[in-house]
């Protein structure tokens, strides 16, 4: 029987390979993404739940798959780790500034295994915004630093990539 991570691996490529999710600013599969993060996670040293959770951190948000089909497929430990990265904000709770501060309070009260995935998140899709998409950057980048303040829980080194990023270090800004 393949193991945590391989089987949350090969989940997430399903999910979002049903639904044929590409990366926006490079239409790579979308996958690529969730690699990156796991790979990030498991660079700290974290659980396999921890890994298995970052490779699926976004298949709540993207695509039909529930926190149950999670919980059901790999347990409460990863469905739980899952439910502190999904966003809880819809378009109905108002503009993007009032959304964004409803996700970052729901963040701020993650475990630091969950903050550890959100920091490994933030630094992959840094790595692609301000390489692709300049203007939105600098929203992106305001957005960040507030929510940085809250993923004080989080992996000390991701913490650090992740501020060195908001600072502009070009060794940072290139992982992907």
């Amino acid at each position: 029987m393949p193991n945590l991570i391989s089987r949350a691996a090969a989940y997430a490529a399903v999910a979002h390979g049903k639904i044929d999710q590409r990366r926006k600013y490079t239409n790579e599969p979308y996958i690529t993404h969730p690699f990156h993060v796991a790979e990030l996670v498991a660079s700290t040293g974290a659980r396999p739940e921890v890994i298995a959770a970052a490779w699926l951190h976004d298949v709540v948000e993207d695509t039909p798959v529930t926190i149950q089909d999670i919980k059901v497929e790999f347990g409460n430990d990863v469905a739980d780790l899952v439910a502190m990265v999904t966003d809880v904000s819809t378009q109905e709770d108002g503009n993007r500034a009032v959304r964004k501060e409803k996700d970052r309070q729901h963040l701020a009260n993650a475990s630091a295994e969950g903050q550890t995935i959100k920091l490994a998140d933030l630094i992959h899709n840094t790595s692609t915004i301000t390489l692709f998409d300049p203007k939105f950057a600098e929203v992106y980048l305001r957005e960040k630093a507030e929510l940085l303040d809250v993923l004080r829980k989080g992996d000390e080194g991701l913490m650090q990539i992740a501020r060195r990023q908001l600072l502009g270090d070009s060794e940072d800004l290139s992982y992907q």
